[in-house]
């Protein structure tokens, strides 16, 4: 099995809800068979009338189908609201949440435990299989107590924003391994006989760049003694044509063993793209902005969590990746988003859209300069120009000059908080 085909059953699985439940079907049947086996071994027995452990089971057994059906129904409805109130693309956190996923198996596992365990009434009562299924359907009110719970935690604004960001943080770690005070690993040269025009290989279909197998194309390289360039980022779309690889050297290298290499799909996901944190969060903010919606605190709740993912990126090297083999030979370079995009996309819609709203462009303000003081100088740059794109919009949003002056302050929640982060 190809790194490809691995990846697409990988993303598959994760992002499909009918997994576990299906898995929990067979697990029911098999653990009914077994439990039966053993009581039959020992000559276990309710002291039931058939007649009546069968007609509860199977009352038990279409109340959880309907309960199953009606659990479904209300999810479908919730995730469309959500997505409606805050991004389409949050639709993908339900279909990967393990609590979601675990509690429709539990529901499923119960209600073909009950089945399963009504079927095998005869004469006379299994005594285990029977009480497992009763106590399971009653045991399942309690796990669906909370999945709303949970799901009504995990579609706030906060616990979107919340979700999203720690997936950010790590997923800034393993894009950017370095600390912006490690030594940095600028562009090296091409090794010799390498210096010549480049082959090009290019995509046979369209789609966003997911992810790719970098140890992968690290060993192509190696083996055929070429330098690999992947010319698309992460997150970008590419259509049938494009240019998805230059290949320095390594004239024998097949142009199939670097498709299978690098995943294509329908949406970007965060496994590799950090940006997609950050595009999150601003879509949400932008929406939260919208004069239909008309919510500035929502705005506020994103700024917080993008202040600490720009913290966090602020301080990792940035620089496009260059991987080497182990004999220290340059093999794979690939661009990743630096730091004067990370700054635009966290900051220029936010400031655009909520340009009119005092508490948006406090937060922003007290954002920008905090960054200022606790990054190193050299990322200093972008955030004083935001800064002072950020001054301009007050001015021609604010008419008098109170609220300019209002505007032209810091405050860590908008409105109502300390005028400056503390330090």
């Amino acid at each position: 099995m190809t790194w490809l085909e691995r990846y697409r059953l990988r993303h598959y699985l994760r992002n499909s809800i009918w997994v576990w439940p299906v898995l929990a079907t067979v697990a029911a049947i098999v653990a009914v068979h077994i439990l039966h086996g053993v009581e039959q071994a020992i000559g276990w027995q309710a002291n039931l009338n058939p007649e009546t452990a069968r007609g509860v089971l199977g009352a038990l057994a279409g109340a959880m189908f309907t309960f199953i059906v009606f659990v479904c129904s209300s999810l479908l409805l919730v995730v469309q609201l959500a997505s409606a109130q805050l991004t389409p693309r949050v639709i993908g956190t339900m279909f990967r949440d393990p609590v979601t996923k675990l509690t429709l198996a539990v529901f499923v596992f119960t209600f073909t435990f009950a089945l399963s365990a009504m079927v095998r009434i005869g004469s006379t009562v299994p005594l285990l299989v029977t009480q497992i299924a009763a106590y399971g359907c009653a045991a399942s009110i309690g796990v669906f107590l909370f999945m709303i719970d949970h799901v009504g935690k995990m579609l706030r604004p906060s616990g979107v924003f919340k979700s999203v960001a720690a997936e950010g943080h790590r997923v800034i770690d393993k894009v950017y391994p370095r600390r912006l005070t490690d030594p940095r690993d600028t562009m090296l040269k091409l090794p010799d006989g390498l210096d010549g025009k480049p082959r090009t290989v290019t995509s046979t279909t369209g789609g966003v760049v997911l992810a790719f197998d970098e140890k992968g194309l690290v060993a192509l390289a190696k083996r055929h003694d070429c330098v690999i360039e992947m010319v698309p980022q992460v997150g970008s779309f590419v259509a049938p044509g494009d240019v998805l690889f230059r290949i320095h050297g390594g004239g024998d290298l097949p142009a199939e063993s670097l498709h299978q290499s690098i995943a294509l799909g329908a949406e970007r996901t965060m496994e590799q793209d950090p940006a997609y944190a950050f595009r999150l969060i601003v879509d949400i903010a932008s929406k939260g902005l919208s004069p239909a919606i008309n919510d500035p605190t929502t705005a506020v709740l994103a700024i917080d969590r993008i202040h600490h993912l720009l913290r966090h990126v602020g301080g990792r090297s940035l620089d496009n990746e260059n991987v080497r083999d182990a004999t220290d030979r340059l093999r794979l370079t690939y661009r990743t988003p630096d730091w004067e995009d990370f700054v635009i996309l966290a900051v220029t819609e936010i400031r655009q859209f909520g340009g009119a709203s005092i508490q948006v462009a406090r937060r922003l303000r007290a954002m920008l300069e905090d960054l200022i003081r606790s990054l190193p100088e050299e990322r200093a740059a972008p955030l004083r120009q935001e800064l002072n794109l950020l001054k301009r919009s007050a001015e021609r949003f604010f008419q008098e000059p109170e609220d300019r002056a209002l505007a032209d302050e810091s405050d860590s929640q908008g409105v109502g908080g300390t005028r400056e982060i503390l330090r």
